[in-house]
């Protein structure tokens, strides 16, 4: 009787210490998650989203913000390791993590995803889910092309903001409030091939 060799699930360190193939990778229980790389529209509305987020958070000192995909490791045994597209994690949470090498041991407090033409909703659901299990309180997900934010507290009701709808910081940023058009004011703009 012939036996299956079962697959190695990586460990969040094994993940860690593997060499930078170009691509954008993650690790979803043990096993890795390959991504293409993301579109100029992706990279201009999440540096917007960041632009505006930063300033608020830096003169309240309420945390850091962290972009460029890096990893949280949302769960053990296996082991899932997200990147959201922007994270923030709060002061007293970083003061408590002590010194960080490699990846943060916990979610980010708040989860910020950037929509690519290429996301599958399926991938991107079972993103915001690791999320939200993983004691993430809010998720963001932008979608540029339909001129939405959808805030998910959980994963049974998620909140679609339209251009016009006001988003909030809640309890995580407080205080925070932008208009989804504004967020949005970036794209199209001189990257547009109509633009002079």
């Amino acid at each position: 009787m012939e036996q299956k060799t079962q697959e190695k699930l990586l460990t969040a360190e094994e993940f860690y210490r593997l060499p930078n193939n170009g691509q954008v990778q993650e690790l979803v229980a043990g096993r890795i998650v390959s991504e293409p790389v993301p579109s100029m529209e992706h990279g201009r509305v999440a540096a917007r989203f960041v632009a505006l987020l930063d300033k608020f958070i830096s003169a309240r000192k309420l945390g850091l913000l962290f972009t460029c995909d890096s990893g949280f490791i949302l769960a053990r045994s296996p082991d899932t390791v997200r990147g959201p597209d922007i994270s923030f994690v709060s002061t007293d949470r970083l003061r408590g993590a002590g010194p960080i090498k490699g990846y943060f041991s916990g979610p980010p407090d708040l989860a910020i995803e950037v929509l690519s033409p290429h996301d599958r909703p399926g991938e991107v659901r079972s993103k915001v889910a690791d999320y939200l299990a993983a004691g993430t309180p809010i998720v963001w997900v932008v979608d540029s092309a339909a001129e939405t934010v959808t805030v998910y507290r959980s994963l049974l009701a998620p909140e679609t903001l339209a251009s016009d709808q006001e988003l909030s910081g809640e309890d995580i940023l407080p205080g925070f409030t932008l208009k989804v058009a504004e967020l949005l004011e970036c794209w199209p703009g001189p990257l547009d091939s109509g633009a002079s």
